[in-house]
């Protein structure tokens, strides 16, 4: 807003005649220019560190950026070397992820795990639509099961509901699913884990991509059902596609992270 008064002060040239199209562009951040040759890995014996030209990377709190795996801290370095001539983080899912559990989620574990059992108290899988049939099929096509590795695995069984009207899980269900979060204290993987919650809708879909019980492109195709069935019918409109890409894109790096973690 600063800048957009000071053009109208200074009388210079609005960068866009649209006030919508002129604010998103004012708040667009500035990209930081390349200032480093090669991105590597470093490592002290217990740790594994994302460097440029040899010095450990830090979070934007000042932090090293440490991993507990090799591979871990290689994917960021990749993030890194794939940079040209600026660094544009939207281009780095992993970077900023991870970035997010240092920062972040590392001081309070604990509530992020809390946060993604809330999730689960109304997950996404839980609500069906009331009609039409084709809809109703390939709702249930696509998160049955799921839902049913959910009971074999964890031992929660979920209540359905039609249509938004929130519906009470059951306290042992719950309950369940706390006791299969509990063992999960890495900051990395809860990052990952709750950045898949919110991005799919759905507590479930996210375990059940970390236990490879569910491909991640087939949980993505899941969690975007009602999506996928109102494009068919009136059409996709291209800004909407490209947040999708976008979201798509955060999902797939907490996966690989989540991979690159191990067992």
């Amino acid at each position: 807003m600063r800048d957009i008064l000071t053009d109208l002060e200074n009388g210079r040239q609005l960068s866009d005649p649209d006030p919508v199209r002129r604010a998103q562009k004012q708040m667009r951040p500035s990209l930081s220019k390349r200032f480093y040759k090669k991105a590597g890995v470093g490592s002290d014996g217990e740790r594994y560190t994302a460097e440029l030209d040899g010095r450990v990377v830090r979070t934007p709190a000042g932090s090293e950026m440490a991993l507990p795996t090799k591979q871990a801290a290689e994917l960021v370095a990749h993030e890194y070397d794939a940079q040209e001539e600026q660094i544009n983080p939207m281009t780095m899912p992993i970077t900023r992820l991870v970035n997010t559990a240092i920062d972040g989620v590392a001081s309070d574990v604990q509530a992020v795990a809390e946060d993604i059992l809330r999730f689960a108290s109304s997950d996404l899988l839980c609500y069906r639509a009331e009609g039409p049939e084709r809809l109703i099929a390939l709702q249930a096509e696509a998160w049955d099961p799921v839902l049913d590795w959910a009971e074999a695995e964890m031992g929660a069984r979920f209540v359905l509901a039609e249509g938004v009207m929130h519906v009470e899980q059951p306290r042992q269900t719950i309950a369940a699913v706390s006791a299969h979060l509990r063992p999960r204290r890495d900051p990395f993987r809860i990052a990952a884990l709750h950045l898949m919650t919110t991005l799919t809708g759905s507590a479930i879909l996210a375990l059940a991509v970390e236990a490879n019980a569910i491909a991640a492109d087939e949980a993505w195709k899941a969690a975007h059902v009602d999506e996928d069935w109102n494009i068919a019918q009136w059409g996709e409109d291209a800004e909407a596609s490209e947040r999708r890409a976008a979201r798509r894109r955060d999902m797939m790096g907490a996966v690989t992270l989540i991979e690159s973690l191990g067992k």
